[in-house]
């Protein structure tokens, strides 16, 4: 019948006590829990292995998006959700892979062929060898074994022939979004904005530098503080008074200009589910997500929207210095956001972006070692990083209880 199980309640604080200290690691939190005090007292002098909490966290993480809403809750009570100014912003988290376990498309392609000839080659001598065993044992012995270099091989080119198809796949799907963007823009009908994405998905061919990663296929090549490295995009959104995350989430995509419209679903969702009905009053959001199609989403939006509008492109009028009254009626939705930030309530109002968002980063990254992964996957990138974000909200309602801000 086994041994009982851990409670879950002293696993769930062990874990969350463990990521607000910047220990990450399954071993490290065993070896804790044997030595240190307060790993100690948490446990109640248990000591889980280490594959007891890894299985406890890869298996728990789709009930972290309540824990989080009611972490929120928590923040939202004691005063430290206020939804004046809210930024939104992305960063890179390196994932669980190595530069050295991925190939390129130009060398897969090849390698199938190589690897092929190799299993086949293999097959036949092990089908002669079998004959030859077969003959010298009597056909009630063993002597059928597959050769380890053939299985290895196997699976070598299975994992090779899925990262070919991923990489068609990717690049089609890049074609088509693409396509979409640049038929929504010439106010194309719906009908034939998806004919277009269709057509253009169909005639994309994969670059041949275009990678895939082995040891975590869902990571993707992107550009970090450290040089290009297989990375995550994480999104956060972050209230201002005591930069509280209001929402979390993980991309496959490096650039942030898809992840507005779902960072601010995202965002509502958390609030409504935090039970918070009111809506931030100002969205703070850097040029890195300013396209068209977002300028025209936050207009429709309950919230002010502030997007920077990045370098002032050729036929365009942006204001300069301070800008007075309503922007003119011709200008286009970039010339009318940069009429806003130019106004002084807007230019005030974005100056705070950077002091609201970027320390989140900073803390969570330096303090609780949230700049490098644990879990491979996009489903276990997303449950760390909301781990990182619930983790944080805490360790903030834990200051301000110290600080008097908060009730006790």
């Amino acid at each position: 019948s086994g041994a009982p199980p851990y409670d879950p309640r002293m696993m769930l604080k062990v874990l969350l006590f463990a990521y607000s200290t910047g220990v990450t690691s399954s071993r490290e939190v065993e070896r804790r829990c044997r030595r240190d005090v307060a790993f100690r007292w948490l446990s109640g002098n248990q000591t889980p292995d280490y594959r007891s909490l890894a299985r406890f966290r890869r298996r728990h993480l789709e009930v972290l998006p309540g824990l989080f809403a009611q972490v929120l809750g928590v923040c939202a009570q004691a005063g430290l959700v206020s939804l004046g100014r809210v930024a939104l912003d992305g960063t890179k988290l390196h994932a669980a892979a190595s530069k050295h376990k991925a190939m390129s498309y130009d060398r897969i392609v090849p390698k199938i062929s190589e690897l092929q000839a190799e299993v086949d080659a293999l097959l036949a001598e092990a089908e002669q060898v079998d004959r030859a065993e077969d003959a010298e044992h009597g056909p009630d012995r063993r002597g059928d074994e597959i050769p380890q270099e053939l299985a290895r091989r196997r699976g070598r080119l299975a994992k090779l022939r899925a990262a070919k198809e991923q990489i068609e796949a990717d690049a089609a799907e890049r074609a088509a979004a693409a396509e979409r963007e640049k038929a929504r823009s010439k106010g194309n009908s719906h009908q034939d904005t998806e004919q277009a994405a269709a057509q253009a998905g169909a005639k994309a061919q994969p670059k041949p530098e275009a990678q895939r990663n082995f040891t975590d296929p869902q990571a993707r090549i992107m550009k970090t503080n450290h040089g290009f490295d297989y990375a995550f995009n994480a999104q956060a959104s972050v209230d201002e008074d005591h930069q509280v995350v209001l929402a979390a989430q993980v991309t496959q995509q490096a650039t942030d200009v898809q992840q507005f419209e779902a960072m601010m679903t995202q965002t509502a969702g958390s609030l409504a589910a935090a039970g918070i009905e009111q809506a931030p009053s100002v969205v703070l959001v850097d040029a890195g997500y300013c396209s068209e199609s977002n300028l025209a989403a936050a207009e429709g939006m309950p919230s002010t929207v502030l997007i920077a509008t990045g370098r002032q492109r050729h036929n365009e009028t942006f204001p300069t210095g301070v800008a007075d009254g309503p922007p003119p009626q011709e200008a286009s939705r970039r010339e009318q956001m940069a009429h806003l930030l130019r106004t002084r309530e807007g230019h005030a109002d974005y100056a705070r972006r950077k002091a609201i968002v970027e320390p989140v980063f900073g803390q969570m990254k330096t303090r609780q070692n949230a700049g490098r992964l644990r879990l491979r996957g996009l489903v276990g990138a997303q449950g760390e990083w909301l781990l990182h974000a619930l983790v944080h909200n805490l360790r903030k309602l834990r200051n301000a209880k110290m600080a008097g801000i908060a009730p006790a």
